[in-house]
C-alpha cells in the first residue's frame, strides 16, 4: 500500500463541518499512522476561515476543493466524479466518508469507477496486515463482521456517532488546493433547477445525536413528553414504524430497518415493543433505557435499564428529576 494521505470526504452545512465529519477525521488520523490526512470539500465555494481552522484542528493538512464548473455537488454523479478527480491527483491509501445517504452513493459510485470495493455503515476502520478492514454489524445486528477491501483502494463510509471525535494533539493549518475536474456527459446530464431550504428545527440530526428518545405505539401518538425529555437531554426524537405508519410522526423520524440507523450513547425507548425491524436500527446504542407497560416486551432483553409503566406516568417523573438535578 502506498503512503499517500488518508482522504476524507467531509460533510458541511452552512460552511461549518458536521459533527460526523470530525468523527471520521478522528478515525482517519488513527488509520493514517503518521501519514497525512487530507480532506475533500464539495461545494460551490471552498471552506471559510473558521472551517479551515476546524479542519486543521482535526489534523487535516490539505483541503482539496474540486472545481465544479457550476454543477451541483448534491448530485451523486457530480460528487462522485469530483472525488475521483481528487483521488487521481493525490493517490490516497484509503478514502473515508460519512455513511449518510449521500456518502453511501459516493462510496458506491467511487468503487465502481475505480474498480475497487466499498464498505458502508461501518462502525470502525483499522489496519489489518497490509490492508484496511472495516467492522460492521449485519443480519439484523446479530453478527459483528470484519470486512477487508481487496481492491486497489479501500473506500469506507463510517456511521455517524461510531467514533468519538477528538482533535489532533497539535492543531495545524490546512492548505486549500483547487482540483480541476473533467466531468463526463453523464454528470452534466442533470441540473438542479430549484432548491427549497426547509426551516431548521433546532434539533440535533437524528443519525448524529448522542441521545435519542424514541416513541412507539405505546405513546398513543402523544409525543409531548418525549419531545420535552429529548430537549432536556440535548437529544433527538425518533419513532417506530408503527408510529410513522399511523401518521403520528414524519417518516424521516423512523428508526429501524427501513429508516434511520442510530448509535447514540443513550437510547430511551418509550412505549416501544422492540420488534426486530426497529431494533436493527438501534442495537449499536451504548446504553438502552426502556419504558413499557408490558414486562414481556422484547425491548427489555436489550435494555440496560427498564421501567415497567405507562409513559404518561414515568416520563413526567423523569423530566422533573432531571430538571431538579440540573438546577442543583
Amino acid at each position: 500500500m502506498t503512503q499517500g494521505p488518508v482522504l476524507v470526504v467531509v460533510d458541511h452545512h452552512e460552511g461549518a463541518l458536521t459533527p460526523s465529519s470530525t468523527e471520521v477525521l478522528t478515525a482517519a488520523r488513527t488509520l493514517a499512522a503518521g501519514a497525512a490526512v487530507a480532506a475533500v470539500w464539495l461545494g460551490e465555494h471552498g471552506p471559510g476561515e473558521a472551517a479551515r481552522a476546524e479542519l486543521g484542528r482535526f489534523g487535516v493538512t490539505t483541503v482539496h476543493v474540486p472545481e465544479l464548473a457550476g454543477l451541483a455537488p448534491q448530485l451523486a454523479a457530480v460528487a462522485t466524479e469530483a472525488v475521483a478527480a481528487v483521488v487521481a491527483a493525490t493517490s490516497p491509501q484509503a478514502v473515508l466518508l460519512v455513511s449518510t445517504y449521500a456518502g453511501k452513493e459516493i462510496a458506491a459510485g467511487l468503487a465502481v469507477m475505480l474498480g475497487t470495493g466499498a464498505v458502508v455503515d461501518a462502525d470502525r476502520v483499522e489496519r489489518r496486515g497490509d490492508g484496511v478492514a472495516a467492522g460492521k454489524t449485519v443480519l439484523g445486528a446479530s453478527w459483528a463482521t470484519v470486512c477487508a477491501v481487496t481492491g486497489p483502494l479501500p473506500v469506507v463510509a463510517l456511521r455517524p456517532a461510531a467514533v468519538d471525535a477528538e482533535p489532533a494533539p497539535v492543531a495545524g493549518e490546512a492548505e486549500v488546493v483547487g482540483v480541476p475536474v473533467a466531468f463526463t456527459a453523464r454528470a452534466r446530464a442533470v441540473a438542479v433547477v430549484e432548491r427549497t431550504e426547509y426551516p431548521a428545527t433546532g434539533q440535533v440530526p437524528l443519525a448524529e445525536a448522542q441521545t435519542v428518545v424514541v416513541g412507539g405505539r405505546g405513546t398513543g401518538g402523544d409525543f409531548t413528553a418525549v419531545e420535552e425529555l429529548a430537549e432536556l437531554l440535548g437529544g433527538a426524537v425518533g419513532a417506530t414504524r408503527d408510529v410513522t405508519d399511523e401518521g403520528w410522526r414524519e417518516h424521516s423520524a423512523q428508526v429501524g430497518q427501513t429508516g434511520v440507523t442510530v448509535a447514540p450513547r443513550l437510547y430511551i425507548g418509550v412505549g416501544v415493543s422492540g420488534a426486530v425491524h426497529h431494533t436493527v436500527g438501534m442495537r449499536a446504542a451504548q446504553t438502552v433505557v426502556a419504558v413499557n407497560t408490558d414486562p414481556e416486551a422484547p425491548i427489555f432483553e436489550l435494555a440496560d435499564f427498564g421501567v415497567v409503566g405507562a409513559a404518561e406516568d414515568v416520563l413526567p417523573q423523569a423530566i422533573e428529576t432531571i430538571r431538579t438535578h440540573k438546577r442543583a
